[in-house]
């Protein structure tokens, strides 16, 4: 029963595999049968297409075709089957019809290219002559020099032996050295300080600093003799050794007084000389003798327009006045009868503040320094000290049109 049931098996597998095998045999057969109809008759694949140009023509294009199609012509003997002139499958009866796609080209947004050339060329023309007009005013602003050749000049120092004041400043700018002389920019506070502190008579202005040491005993030297447009162009090895000829110029000259126009001028001559890093550092006579010398060091704001703690020459006059004052005690002077000693407060902090506001090279009169409440005693008081230190505020005569005008700030 058992070999019966494996033998019925075996005729039922092999009769399925039969099947199947015949099935396949039939597809192959039919396929073969498709291709070699495709092979001898391939035309017959473009005869629905062109059967179907009537459909997709359009307007004046339908008359033509349909006339070409109902006139039989005769091929001629080197003419090639018609479907070789005939482009694949996919959109090949808009080439036959001789109306190509055209795909609309974008505009770009702007000029045409030929004015943007243009345009560039005038804008490179106008660069290039406004480019001339800034060198030509550089090269006017020192009549025809360069700034390299500007910057190749140095300073000469004013000096002599015994002076009572010994300006110090960092090192020479390029008006400056263009010019030969301390202080020439107008818009520096130098010779206004000194004239309404009263230490010269009348307005000075930098023509006037080679007769300074014998007429007020008042010198000028710089700490480098480097000119550069900026004190910031300087490096630290200049700068030290700028301190070093400095202290000989000192120990050689013995001025009473070495006054230095700005606190960084001293930060780093303090460093380089006492070895002090100093901290804190506030204006006025300072705690240190130049070595083996009786020179004082006295600090004083820069009386440059771009000091941004004392941008005006009025915050800068007291510092002046007190070094008149400090010169008249070393020197033993008796003071002036027009100058009277008084103790005064007021804000510090207020008065920074107001001095922060001010633009750095606006010169407004403040009204409190016109304040003339003693006009009919014919003086005019001015402003005054700090808390804690005693001055000499300044009473100046109406004939003097109240030239002496204290400022604001503190030492």
């Amino acid at each position: 029963m058992t070999v019966f049931l494996a033998i019925r098996s075996i005729l039922c597998v092999c009769l399925l595999s039969s099947f199947i095998i015949t099935i396949f045999i039939i597809i192959i057969i039919y396929l073969l049968s498709r291709y070699q109809a495709n092979q001898q008759h391939p035309e017959a694949q473009y005869m629905l297409p062109y059967h179907g140009l009537g459909h997709y023509a359009d307007g004046y294009m339908e008359e033509p075709v349909m006339a070409e199609l109902s006139v039989h012509r005769e091929p001629s003997e080197n003419q090639e089957p018609f479907y070789h002139s005939y482009p694949p499958a996919s959109g090949h009866y808009q080439e036959q019809i001789g109306q190509p796609t055209v795909t609309p080209v974008k505009k770009k947004r702007g000029r045409p290219a030929k004015q943007q050339v243009a345009d560039k060329e005038v804008k490179e023309e106008m660069d290039e002559a406004e480019a001339a007009k800034k060198a030509k005013r550089v090269l006017n602003r020192f009549n025809g020099m360069s700034v390299a050749e500007v910057m190749a000049k140095t300073l000469p120092d004013v000096l002599a032996y015994n002076l009572d004041i010994l300006i110090i400043g960092i090192n020479p700018g390029l008006i400056s050295a263009y010019k030969g002389r301390h202080y020439p920019n107008p818009g520096n506070h130098f010779w206004k300080c000194l004239f309404l502190s009263g230490l010269t008579e009348q307005q000075l202005n930098y023509m006037h600093d080679q007769s300074l040491p014998e007429k007020y005993s008042i010198g000028f030297t710089n700490m480098v003799e480097r000119t550069t447009p900026g004190s910031k162009d300087l490096s630290s090895k200049e700068i030290r050794e700028g301190g070093r000829q400095l202290l000989e110029k000192l120990q050689k000259y013995k001025p009473l007084i070495a006054a230095f126009n700005g606190k960084g001028i001293y930060e780093i001559f303090c460093k380089e000389i006492f070895g002090v890093k100093a901290k804190n550092l506030e204006f006025g006579l300072q705690p240190y003798k130049i070595p083996d010398t009786e020179t004082v060091c006295f600090l004083m704001p820069s009386s440059s327009p771009r000091c941004a703690q004392f941008p005006r020459a009025q915050d800068k006059v007291h510092f002046y006045i007190k070094l008149k004052e400090l010169r008249d005690q070393m020197k033993g002077l008796t003071p002036n009868g027009e100058v009277l000693e008084t103790r005064y407060s007021f804000d510090l902090q207020l008065a920074k503040e107001d001095a922060k506001r001010m633009a750095i090279k606006e010169e407004q009169v403040d009204p409190e320094y016109e304040s003339c409440s003693g006009l009919h005693d014919g003086l005019f008081p001015c402003q005054s000290w700090p808390v804690g230190l005693s001055c000499l505020c300044c009473f100046c005569s109406a004939a003097r049109n109240c030239a002496l005008k204290c400022g604001s700030d503190g030492l």
